[in-house]
């Protein structure tokens, strides 16, 4: 019952059903142990480590199993290729798999998707993706079909996405969906948070509640060590969560965003 890897949308790329981001520290050794288990989404974002980079220099030779994304929030089309041509020297790759547009809450600048495209046209990046936390702006780049990859908050306590976003997603070709905060900024995982009579979830749990909706492509995680890496691959091994699973990891959710909007 392991989480199977998946076509990420209309991108036709391969990708394994957890996403390893850059920015929290997990050493090179881990990193590459992630990508040998599968976990093949990887997220040069805005804060890059040297292990990372140190990992992907390591994998490089590998290239064809990666699917690297490398972000940007520039609202200036010149910063946009400065930083994409910029991310990529730096650890000797010759493009990216996804450029990410990062944190637009409202249609992308025609300026910024047409330097987009320019770097698609140069080979540097293949699919475009966009993150925001507004469901309904991303709704509107899934229809408009310019965009290959949203990148979205889901978790067991921002569930929204499950109500507004997933079921108005086209099917077979639509865009593919990569959630992030899935432990809340790590209130799902805190023991204060946790409401009584009630197990505080492990990071494993909120990764397999956010891969047991359907619509869900890829769950992001942020390691810190080898020890996170470890129960990343764990968490997919276990798969999808029963019933009584997610009525509990709801019940939390339920609680943690209670306790997040009182504070």
């Amino acid at each position: 019952m392991r989480f199977a890897d998946r076509t990420l949308g209309r991108t036709g790329l391969t990708v394994g059903p957890l996403g390893i981001a850059a920015s929290y520290g997990a050493p090179a050794a881990a990193v590459e142990r992630a990508v040998e288990a599968g976990l093949n989404y990887l997220y040069w974002g805005s804060l890059r480590t040297k292990a990372f980079a140190e990992a992907l220099r390591h994998l490089a030779p590998s290239r064809d199993r990666l699917v690297l994304v490398v972000q940007s929030y520039s609202r200036s089309a010149a910063l946009l290729t400065w930083s994409v041509e910029r991310a990529l020297r730096r650890i000797g790759y010759d493009h990216a798999d996804v450029l990410l547009l990062g944190f637009w809450n409202g249609p992308v600048s025609p300026r910024i998707m047409e330097a987009a495209r320019r770097l698609q046209r140069r080979g540097l990046v293949n699919a475009l993706a966009v993150s925001g936390h507004k469901r309904a702006a991303l709704a509107g780049f899934a229809a408009g079909g310019g965009v290959d990859v949203l990148h979205v908050r889901y978790s067991a306590s921002h569930p929204g996405a499950a109500r507004d976003l997933f079921p108005h997603l086209p099917g077979g070709s639509g865009p593919g969906v990569v959630s992030f905060t899935a432990l809340d900024y790590g209130r799902m995982v805190h023991p204060r948070y946790t409401p009584a009579g009630f197990r505080t979830p492990s990071a494993g749990d909120c990764y397999r509640f956010v891969l047991s909706h359907p619509a869900v492509d890829v769950c992001m995680t942020g390691p810190r060590s080898a020890a996170d890496v470890e129960q990343i691959i764990a968490a997919r091994e276990l798969g999808p969560m029963s019933g009584d699973e997610l009525a509990w990891m709801t019940r939390v959710g339920e609680a943690v965003a209670a306790r997040r909007r009182r504070n």
